[in-house]
């Protein structure tokens, strides 16, 4: 099944799990049995989702890409019967073969109060360490900042000893890490990703947290701190699957590597990037058999969990905007200073926003409210109705905004060395993330055409990109725009899902995990899981076809979400990614689904 189907189907399972309050029948259709439902031929009823249902599927086909699939309403008219299976295909929940034992027995250790502490300590251990990542980090080798992670080594060394003990370790880079599990069998390994670095903490905002950011403190239900989201949980959750396989004796038959990087969140040019060179020099091209990065996450959704491992990723470029200008004494300013003209940059950038837009052979999918059905409906052959739909669902929901179309924030300003000098040279930098169906080109020609009247009204030379732009006669300054950190990058390639082993295995790991979870607040044991899309593994994308960004984070087990004040997350839901990475490596072991 081709991406953009999966993803009608988990649209199609989101209207189901809606219509799961008025009618019990529903509950069949979240469960992985076959399920059928007949109804009246004479009004062609479709239980609660009455004859609305054929709105809500012209939806799909108008949201997802009108994409011909041949028999899927064949016989519609005359039998008014829906083979859900056959519309809606999920694979099965995996379970390793061989292994069952194994796994068994690790749940019962894992749902233990002992281990359950020690697994949340490692996590608060790493969160003390405060491996903070800065824009302006220099070499490995020059930059004294980048020795927090000799300290972050030596605290996973003292941790998991039988990792080290047992495991190749290469140090890349300086800080990066690999480790190499070897297989006994010879065939490509799985490549677990995650990254060590963090964002960093403004002091300004201490006292705002609930408990100090670098607390690691555990309160009975959340692990507080700064990268207790963000990815101390990849790295110490797959470390700790590794280490309880290895105190079991587990010997893999195929080579598991886990790769650390340091710098992801400032592109990961330092560690993934170096790591990327490395691992293709040590394995080649195309050599492993499926790399899974953080990323997607799961979420209840009336009922019904949707997990959702991204297959995509949008691009990305941060432009830097320099305006410089004459200097002088304070006391008699232009009518506009250097400050003023890049505010009046900022706020044309700002009132003229990249707007969300409905593409026909895009995606997007979510579950949309009646109000919506006969506009939908409409949209499919009126390019007005479309853009209507479109302004619709910023209202209905805030994620399209983002999702649907490139994103634009003014994230670094600076300028201005005193009170009574004036500033000659100040800045600021715009983080884009490009839509898949645009491009850094595209952005840059927008970019340059906003920025081009401004210049003109305060005399100012537009040097774009390395070129000038508009006026070259006298000037009374420039404005220049580059790009900030060299971090230009084109939407990436999309992972396959269609007949995909490696997709069909991380589904049925993922389903597995759910389905078999040990916490304690009910979660929904109906899960469907549907590509999404995300970022970040752009170094790594020539080793293999099958990347896929998740890291079974549930979205309620983070209490503020990342990157941001009291950033903390749920102990049982660390339990579960420990699980889910215990579950990958052992389906993963000796699965045909790989190669």
């Amino acid at each position: 099944m081709h991406s953009t189907d999966r993803q009608l189907c988990a649209l199609f399972r989101r209207m189901v799990a809606l219509a799961d309050h008025q009618t019990p029948l529903m509950d069949k259709a979240s469960s992985h049995d076959d399920f059928a439902v007949s109804v009246d031929k004479a009004d062609c009823e479709l239980g609660a989702l009455d004859k609305e249902f054929a709105s809500l599927l012209s939806l799909v086909f108008l949201v997802q890409r009108f994409w011909p699939l041949p028999g899927l309403l064949h016989g519609w008219a005359s039998e008014c019967v829906i083979d859900f299976d056959d519309l809606c295909p999920q694979v099965q929940p995996l379970t390793p073969p061989g292994h069952e034992a194994l796994l068994e027995s690790l749940d019962e250790e894992f749902g233990s109060s002992e281990f359950k502490l020690k697994a949340y300590e490692s996590l608060g251990g790493a969160v003390r360490i405060p491996t903070e990542c800065y824009d302006d980090l220099g070499l490995p080798s020059e930059d004294p900042r980048w020795e927090i992670e000799t300290k972050f080594h030596e605290y996973l060394e003292s941790r998991f000893p039988l990792v080290h003990a047992n495991l190749k370790r290469t140090k890349v880079n300086t800080y990066a890490l690999v480790y190499e599990w070897k297989g006994t069998e010879n065939v490509k390994p799985l490549l677990l990703a995650a990254h060590m670095d963090v964002v960093p903490v403004n002091p300004a905002t201490y006292d705002d947290w609930i408990n100090p950011p670098y607390s690691g403190y555990y309160d009975g239900e959340w692990i507080w701190g700064r990268g207790s989201c963000d990815d101390k949980p990849g790295v110490t959750g797959s470390l700790t699957a590794v280490e309880t396989l290895l105190e079991r004796g587990f010997v893999p038959s195929r080579t598991v590597l886990l790769a650390f990087g340091i710098d992801e969140e400032r592109g990961g040019y330092t560690g993934a990037g170096a790591i990327g060179k490395y691992l293709l020099e040590t394995h080649g091209p195309d050599s492993f058999a499926m790399i899974v990065d953080e990323g997607g996450g799961y979420d209840d959704l009336n009922g019904t969990v949707f997990a959702t491992p991204a297959v995509a990723e949008k691009g990305y470029l941060d432009i830097r905007m320099d305006v410089l200008t004459p200097g002088g004494h304070s006391s008699r300013p232009p009518k506009h200073t250097g400050i003023g003209i890049l505010a009046d940059l900022i706020t044309e950038l700002e009132a003229r926003p990249h707007e969300p837009e409905l593409v026909r052979g895009r995606t997007y999918y979510q579950d949309f409210p009646a109000s919506l059905r006969k506009l939908v409906q409409q949209s499919q052959t009126s390019d007005k109705k479309l853009r209507e739909l479109g302004d619709r669902l910023i209202d209905f929901d805030p994620m399209f905004y983002a999702m649907s179309g490139t994103t634009q924030a003014i994230d670094l300003v600076g300028g201005g060395v005193k009170v009574n000098a004036l500033p000659e040279a100040v800045w600021a930098v715009a983080n884009h993330r490009i839509v898949d169906h645009s491009s850094p080109a595209e952005l840059i020609n927008r970019f340059t055409g906003i920025t081009l009247p401004v210049a003109a009204k305060h005399n100012m030379t537009l040097e774009a990109f390395g070129k000038t732009v508009g006026s070259q006669g006298p000037s009374w300054g420039t404005i220049r725009l580059y790009d900030a950190f060299n971090s230009s990058l084109v939407p990436a390639p999309v992972t396959l899902t269609a007949g995909s082993g490696p997709y069909e295995l991380l589904s049925g790991t993922i389903l597995s995990t759910l389905q078999t979870y040990l916490r304690t607040d009910g979660l929904p044991t109906s899960a469907v899981v549907s590509p999404g899309l995300s970022s970040d593994t752009r170094h790594y994308w020539n080793l293999t076809k099958h990347i896929f960004r998740y890291g079974h984070r549930g979205a309620a087990d983070a209490y503020n979400g990342a990157h941001t004040i009291n950033e903390a997350m749920r102990g049982e839901g660390f339990l579960e990614q420990i699980r889910y990475f215990t579950r990958l490596i052992l389906n993963a072991d000796q699965s045909d689904l790989l190669e």
